[in-house]
């Protein structure tokens, strides 16, 4: 029993009549009649009663046509769905993130994902960096946004944001006021770090940052989310390091300032198994995520609005001579 002459069989069962069936169909009477014939000779039983005036529905006509309608349905349904997902309009992507990015863009990249893409099934995962790089490499989930300085080992990936790390100090702190601090001024504070194990980067960087200026950092706490290391910091448990985003977080007590040292940066990266861009939606996601990422400024357009206005040695005092 094909789905062709289900189909026939189905506008036949609807009409009552040979001349209107095929007229619906598209074709000539012969060959839906022929196409029926089959259809009964196939399964042993009469679906039709004709006459010269009508056609009416046996029984077992009755019961195949309530479920050929079923069938007919659920095909379409499939036939549709298999094009979308060949599309990319429709399928399952498997995000992995770490909790920064819920200051980073994450919000409005879910915006995005139910505006272009509502047929597909986002899923988020909150995981740290290396979790992420093997759970690609295992294939359980489709991209990632990692903290790391380059692309991992065996992954593809672009830079979706870069910013300066800030100080993040208790508000009771000695420097708490501060718009600006050296690095060097908290030589006696004890810190909280990101855990070495869920971004040996950053806590690589953040160790080689104190070591750069002078001193060697008193680490009493490891944790595994950003939000808590500054939970941390509020509660007064020591000072910490962090993405200059996490500011965003308005957590009471903590407070955020500069460091007059250039230190190291927080680099997100999105990354994704090669292999992966042959799926319609992991490549349709992609774009949109690059979309979404924050416009990086080109260095010189920086340097040319931080010196905007300011003027030479010489042509101060020729104004103050004017």
């Amino acid at each position: 029993m094909d789905a062709r002459k289900l189909r026939y069989f189905a506008v036949l069962a609807d009409e009552r009549h040979f001349g209107r069936a095929a007229q619906k169909l598209s074709l000539s009477q012969p060959p839906l009649s022929y196409a029926i014939r089959q259809l009964e000779t196939e399964l042993g039983v009469k679906l039709f009663v004709r006459n010269s005036r009508n056609v009416r529905l046996t029984p077992a006509g009755v019961v195949l046509q309530r479920e050929a309608q079923a069938l007919l349905r659920r095909m379409d349904e499939t036939e549709q769905l298999v094009k979308a997902v060949a599309d990319g309009r429709d399928g399952q992507i498997r995000l992995g993130f770490g909790g920064s990015m819920l200051y980073r863009g994450l919000p409005a990249i879910v915006d995005e994902f139910r505006a272009q893409l509502p047929a597909v099934d986002l899923s988020l995962r909150e995981m740290g960096s290396t979790d992420q790089i093997e759970a690609l490499h295992r294939d359980e989930i489709d991209l990632g946004f990692v903290h790391v300085r380059t692309t991992p080992t065996g992954l593809d990936g672009f830079r979706y944001h870069a910013e300066p790390f800030v100080a993040c100090l208790p508000a009771t702190h000695r420097h708490a006021k501060a718009r600006r601090i050296s690095l060097s001024q908290l030589h006696r504070d004890d810190f909280v770090l990101f855990s070495r194990k869920r971004s040996p980067d950053y806590y690589e960087s953040i160790i080689g940052s104190c070591l750069s200026a002078g001193f060697v950092p008193n680490v009493r706490h490891e944790l595994a989310h950003w939000l808590s290391v500054v939970s941390c910091v509020a509660n007064g448990l020591g000072v910490a390091l962090v993405p200059r985003t996490l500011a965003s977080s308005r957590l009471a007590g903590a407070v955020f300032c500069t460091i007059a040292e250039e230190t190291i940066k927080s680099e997100t990266w999105c990354v994704w198994k090669p292999k992966s861009l042959s799926n319609a939606a992991v490549a349709k996601s992609l774009a949109l995520i690059k979309a979404c990422a924050p416009v990086q400024r080109p260095a010189r357009q920086r340097r040319a609005r931080m010196t905007r206005g300011v003027r030479s040695p010489r042509d101060r005092a020729l104004r103050r001579t004017s």
